[in-house]
């Protein structure tokens, strides 16, 4: 395209060419020549109209530039383009949301997060890096969402940040923040347990259940201990019944863990319907499982339980609070059995062996008490010390 012709201005260094608008009427557009470093530079200073530009606002942009108060147009595209690198490499709150979803695949989890992060953290720090955050940050955040919501609740929001933060940092995405997030105290430690008869309508009712696929979930769950991830992820590789154990596999502590198969579970598992799905209790078209809540519900309204009951977790205490209360079973093997990261999740059932504990003391009182009575009457033999 062959160059369009300069006029000149009476300003020094001042030209312009003509252009045409979209209207089709003819305006002006103004270009500035100096030297920077002995190098001649011409450079757009603006259009007549659609910039209201005249010869002498140009001529006062050209004597900017020369003087350096105004960057040039070479200036600003290096800018810009230092700016949008700069951008690039900046890992917000908001991008590190965007790159943690990638890479975690709990679809429940991820839609609760999602609603947190959205309507929580969002708007106040998805545009920062963490080391931009501040402790008054995050204090004010927490103060604004304990006024309308429990603890557990702020508790959850927090630990996102938290976690979104630490992802960067892992990743090595981003620098970590300058303080630890201190979170709010929550009181939610629920042990769950159902009476004898309680028990005994469940699993009547899980018996009368038509999906048998749901009602051998709730058997393994209260046979086992079990999570409700755990039966949901468990494959008919996982289950050794030579030997007597199944493997759990990406637990929720981590690391992968093995537990007896008892024959109640044995028994489960051999009279369950299988299905050419490498899952045993695969969802829809054999896929994985997500959810079982609509039939749980419905079993658990026919035998009856607490409206607080949660269906599924809540058996896993049940199995739990059984064991602690026989007395027979200590809280490391307990913790063992419902893989426990550490004893300290296992301490909510200890009352419970503390309890069979003081029914066995109170035993040993009573069989002395009947042997007092039995003996009255009766000379009794001094203790000797030399033949004990």
């Amino acid at each position: 395209m062959p160059r369009q012709k300069r006029f000149k201005t009476k300003y020094a260094g001042v030209l312009y060419v003509e252009g045409r608008r979209a209207d089709g009427q003819i305006e002006r557009i103004y270009y500035v020549r100096y030297r920077r470093d002995g190098k001649m530079i011409e450079e757009k200073a603006g259009r007549q109209f659609q910039d209201d530009m005249t010869p002498a606002r140009a001529s006062g942009i050209r004597t900017k530039r020369i003087e350096g108060e105004q960057e040039n147009n070479e200036e600003k595209r290096e800018k810009d383009r230092a700016e949008k690198e700069a951008e690039q490499n900046r890992w917000t709150i908001e991008r590190l949301w965007e790159e943690y979803k990638l890479q975690h695949s709990d679809a429940k989890s991820l839609m609760k997060d999602r609603d947190r992060f959205n309507c929580y953290l969002k708007a106040p720090f998805g545009a920062m890096e963490p080391k931009d955050l501040i402790p008054l940050d995050v204090d004010r955040l927490r103060m604004k969402l304990s006024k309308d919501h429990r603890s557990a609740t702020v508790k959850n929001i927090l630990e996102l940040l938290r976690r979104l933060a630490n992802f960067g940092v892992k990743k090595q995405l981003c620098p970590p923040m300058s303080f630890t997030i201190q979170m709010p105290a929550v009181n939610n430690v629920k042990t769950e347990d159902l009476t004898p008869d309680q028990l005994g309508r469940l699993l009547k009712a899980i018996e009368d259940e038509p999906n048998e696929q749901v009602g051998s979930i709730m058997r393994m769950a209260l046979y086992t201990g079990m999570r409700k991830g755990e039966i949901f992820k468990l494959k008919w590789e996982h289950i050794d019944f030579e030997r007597g154990f199944i493997h759990i596999i990406d637990p929720k502590g981590g690391q992968d863990q093995k537990i007896p198969l008892n024959e109640a579970a044995r028994q489960t598992l051999l009279n369950h319907p299988r299905t050419e799905s490498e899952y045993v209790f695969p969802g829809r078209d054999g896929a994985f499982r997500r959810n079982t809540h609509r039939v749980v519900n419905r079993i658990k309204k026919a035998a009856k339980l607490p409206e607080d009951f949660r269906p599924l977790h809540g058996l896993r205490h049940v199995y739990a609070s059984m064991l602690a209360s026989s007395g027979q079973v200590d809280m490391y093997t307990l913790q063992k059995l419902l893989t426990h990261k550490s004893p300290a999740m296992t301490q909510r059932y200890a009352h419970l062996r503390d309890e069979s504990l003081r029914k066995a003391s109170d035993l040993a009182g009573d069989i002395i008490r009947e042997a007092v009575k039995t003996g009255e009457g009766k000379a009794v033999v001094p203790f000797d010390r030399e033949r004990s």
